[in-house]
């Protein structure tokens, strides 16, 4: 990654100059390298290598209830401005024979968030990779997300933007749709302003 960061600076400074933004002066001296760093972490999920492990366990109760991690923050960045975005994720699965550890959510999460993409591409990379891995009877993916493309240019208008995927179980049976989507989109802060 160091490498490529190496090799986009120079072009990002071409452009910053281009668009009359001299890269000189205390403020923007080497901001085109640490642009270009960052892009490579935030984008660090475009590289096959950083995929999480979905390795698989064998069910112990099968026919069992579904499987939900709710409210898992996530940062990506629109692949139309490439402006930042960001929110919480929440996926169900319901096992068939297999199950994964519970960290593997997250960290899928981070993978299919962390490249130049769209919220609806996320959830879809997610609900894919799960059904790959262990050919659940069901998968549910629930982003609400800010987007700062459509807060700081266009409508300008701050605004949640929901995205909900169903794949089999989940599809079929709105009343399990209800129950996953109460989780997710259960209110996440108390007037303490602890996480809940």
């Amino acid at each position: 990654m160091k490498e490529a960061a190496a090799s986009a600076a120079p072009h990002l400074e071409a452009a910053l100059e281009a668009l009359g933004v001299a890269a000189e002066g205390p403020h923007l001296a080497g901001t085109p390298e640490r642009v270009a760093e960052l892009w490579s972490q935030l984008f660090a999920g475009l590289d096959p290598a950083h995929a999480p492990d979905l390795a698989a366990f064998p069910n112990p109760s099968p026919g069992a209830g579904m499987v939900l991690a709710a409210r898992l923050p996530f940062h990506s960045m629109c692949a139309h401005h490439l402006l930042p975005f960001f929110g919480r994720a929440s996926i169900a699965y319901l096992p068939g024979g297999s199950i994964i550890g519970l960290g593997a959510l997250p960290r899928l999460v981070d993978h299919h968030a962390r490249r130049p993409t769209l919220q609806e591409d996320i959830a879809a990379g997610v609900a894919d990779a799960l059904e790959q891995a262990l050919a659940p009877r069901g998968v549910a993916v629930h982003l609400s997300g800010r987007h700062l493309c459509m807060e700081m240019r266009g409508a300008r208008k701050r605004a949640r933007v929901e995205t909900a995927l169903w794949r089999g179980a989940f599809a079929d049976d709105p009343l399990l749709r209800g129950e996953f989507l109460s989780a997710a989109r259960k209110r996440e802060r108390r007037r303490n302003g602890d996480e809940r």
